[in-house]
């Protein structure tokens, strides 16, 4: 009897701002490939509509041309909009972000510093 096992339904996930290959905790979730067909029939792809692009790339979503985006700026973003006035006192190395000071206390533990940990 012959098996087939698809690597791709669930994966390994932890925090997504970790920079090594295993951060903690880590915890298996549902990945692209769980979810079949359903991230083609529930999203856009925004393309050039021109010399049939959809059907040159085969492409299964609907493909929507993108407008008005010319005159777009930072500040049209929702939730991303702040332009703050960063500076860096070359002699102090002091960060300021609009005239306040921005400083974080160095870390007093850090997670996986283990003199010896195998990934």
């Amino acid at each position: 009897m012959n098996q087939m096992i698809i690597k791709g339904a669930w994966a390994n996930m932890g925090d997504a701002n970790a920079s090594i290959p295993t951060p903690e905790p880590v915890i298996s979730r549902p990945m692209f490939g769980a979810f079949g067909n359903a991230g083609s029939e529930n999203s856009v792809a925004f393309a050039a509509l021109r010399n049939g692009v959809k059907e040159v790339y085969g492409l299964k979503k609907k493909v929507v041309a993108v407008s008005n985006v010319r005159g777009l700026t930072k500040l049209d973003m929702k939730l991303n909009d702040a332009l703050p006035n960063i500076t860096v006192d070359p002699e102090t190395y002091v960060v300021t972000a609009d005239g306040e000071i921005l400083a974080c206390a160095p870390a007093t533990s850090v997670p996986l510093s283990r003199n010896y940990f195998l990934f």
